[in-house]
């Protein structure tokens, strides 16, 4: 694809982003299940090749996968494989257990038709569905641990410093 396509696609969308900010919130999600045998995470991804594509709300064809929900997946496998270990490594009577994650997404910045739409998440939501009979305070334990001991969300979580550059 070339520029020229590239803008074909992607000009009535930006039109319609400046008519109405509403068709440029977009929520992504990722869900994944905790491993009842080891310590592990299925993501649920849908798909058995990860080719990242543009997001359809960017002009892609909705047959590759997008970035953001690839972000998602990786923190639901991270904070699912975490959290098997923390649970492991307290104790922790657990039963099923789910990993959910949802970020919400403004693509006007994304495709810099508003200055002041962010680009990237604005908010991102981390939720467990735990099959337990554990006490709260060891419910809350395992999840302060696991959050802080999730490598995507630490990360996520203090910003770190980026470096970009290129070689040729």
């Amino acid at each position: 694809m070339d520029a020229n396509a590239l803008k074909a696609m992607q000009t009535p969308l930006k039109e319609a982003y400046r008519e109405d900010a509403t068709q440029a919130l977009i929520t992504l999600r990722a869900r994944g299940t905790i491993d009842d045998q080891s310590i592990a995470c299925k993501v649920e991804t849908g798909r058995a090749l990860a080719v990242a594509g543009l997001h359809p709300a960017t002009g892609g064809s909705g047959l590759e996968l997008c970035s953001g929900d690839m972000l998602l997946e990786a923190l639901v496998a991270c904070a699912g494989v975490t959290l098997k270990a923390v649970a492991t490594a307290l104790e922790f009577k657990l039963g099923h257990a789910t990993v959910e994650a949802e970020g919400d997404l403004d693509f006007r910045g994304t495709l810099g038709v508003a200055r002041e739409a962010p680009v990237g998440f604005r908010e991102i939501r981390l939720k467990f569905n735990l099959d337990t009979d554990e006490p709260q305070e060891r419910i809350d334990s395992l999840l302060k641990l696991t959050e802080r001991y999730c490598v995507v969300f630490q990360t996520i979580n203090s910003r770190p410093t980026l470096i970009v550059s290129a070689q040729r």
